[in-house]
């Protein structure tokens, strides 16, 4: 039995002109948790849909647990349990009436169903709120009990569309724990913005930007990759004293690079790159003390992943995307206000989908159940 649970080949997708996925090829094995990270617009909705057979690719094929998904998409959803962004639950029902619905719709009956139930009601802690309706519940307790709708007829493969979206810090907490208990049994894929939450879930990510793969690592890979490992040095220096701190971190062999980067104050902080693999710490206390420097702080830290996230996207990302507001600042407010007046308001709703034509489905993500 093959080891690889999803096998993307060469997935394209256009709508008219725009091209929505561009060649997109990877593979995810059993047992992974994947995180499938990309800006607004870059294709990670566009290819949930496709592997979940909401929607076909222009070009290309996928398999998932083995099977096509143009020879038999039954099969293929049969395979996947998928929570979308917009958790699909029928809020007037108690959750109890909600799963014993939604185990009905995937077949199930009688004492196979109850037993169904029951265990995902365990799996996702939902038996104090088991009796209650969906609407009076908070929305930690409901992306549980939209988990345990994907859950219910033990699938594979679980995708979870933005699980953490729109939870406080304790609700994330537990949900990110329930993720992770549920990634010891299944593949999982998360698709997300929330980059702390890949960096302690998954264990491979995915980057999509423009429509194209533009990396798949570990979370510890891609800071690797990305860049060389920081020194920052606190000092407690003023005035001439800074040039000194200055003067004496980019004069000690095998540093690349001198930064200061915080605000002011007694206390200037310093980032220090270096040119090859060598740890800068012990140079840089050396350093300190030959030269009776005030050294207070000093820590290594590796490139974080929302700084890895944002040098990969942007890198290919439309001129106009990396250009700053600044230009648009420098109007003058009568300016602005004799633009108002001159052409009507803009409409500037931003969309949470990938695909973005007016023609696109709307109503996939209601059929989840």
């Amino acid at each position: 039995m093959t080891e690889v649970m999803i096998e993307a080949r060469h997935l394209t997708k256009r709508y008219g002109d725009v091209k929505a996925l561009d060649d997109v090829s990877f593979e995810v094995k059993k047992g992974e948790v994947l995180g499938f990270l990309g800006p607004n617009g870059a294709g990670k909705t566009t290819t949930m849909k496709i592997l979940t057979c909401f929607i076909a690719p222009t070009q290309g094929t996928a398999k998932v647990n083995g099977v096509d998904i143009f020879e038999d998409s039954l099969a293929v959803r049969s395979a996947i349990g998928y929570l979308p962004e917009s958790t699909p639950l029928y809020t007037e029902m108690m959750v109890t009436e909600y799963l014993d619905f939604v185990a009905r719709m995937r077949g199930f009956r009688g004492e196979d169903a109850r037993k169904r139930i029951a265990k995902v009601v365990d799996q996702t802690a939902l038996g104090a709120v088991f009796g209650k309706e969906i609407r009076a519940l908070s929305k930690g307790y409901r992306q549980r009990v939209g988990i345990a709708q994907a859950l219910i007829h033990e699938p594979p493969l679980l995708i979870l569309d933005e699980p953490l979206s729109g939870l406080d810090p304790n609700q994330a907490a537990e949900v990110r724990q329930l993720i992770t208990h549920l990634g010891k049994e299944r593949t999982v894929i998360l698709s997300t913005h929330n980059l702390a939450e890949v960096q302690t879930t998954c264990s491979r990510v995915l980057i999509i930007a423009n429509g194209k793969l533009v990396a798949d690592d570990t979370p510890e890979e891609l800071r690797d990759r990305a860049g060389k490992p920081r020194v920052i040095a606190t000092f407690v220096a003023e005035g001439a004293e800074l040039e000194k701190v200055r003067k004496v971190l980019a004069g000690i062999p095998g540093v690349a690079e001198v930064k200061r980067i915080d605000g002011g104050g007694t206390e200037a902080e310093y980032a220090l790159t270096a040119r090859g693999s060598d740890d800068l710490r012990p140079m840089v206390f050396r350093a300190a003390a030959k030269n009776e420097l005030n050294l207070v702080g000093l820590e290594q830290r590796g490139e974080n992943l929302e700084d890895v996230f944002r040098d990969l996207t942007m890198a290919d990302a439309p001129e106009t995307a990396k250009k700053t507001t600044s230009d648009e600042k420098k109007s003058s407010e009568p300016e602005k206000q004799k633009t108002s007046d001159a052409a009507p308001a803009k409409d500037t709703t931003s969309d949470t989908e990938d695909e973005k034509p007016a023609d696109a489905d709307k109503s996939d993500d209601e059929s989840a159940a």
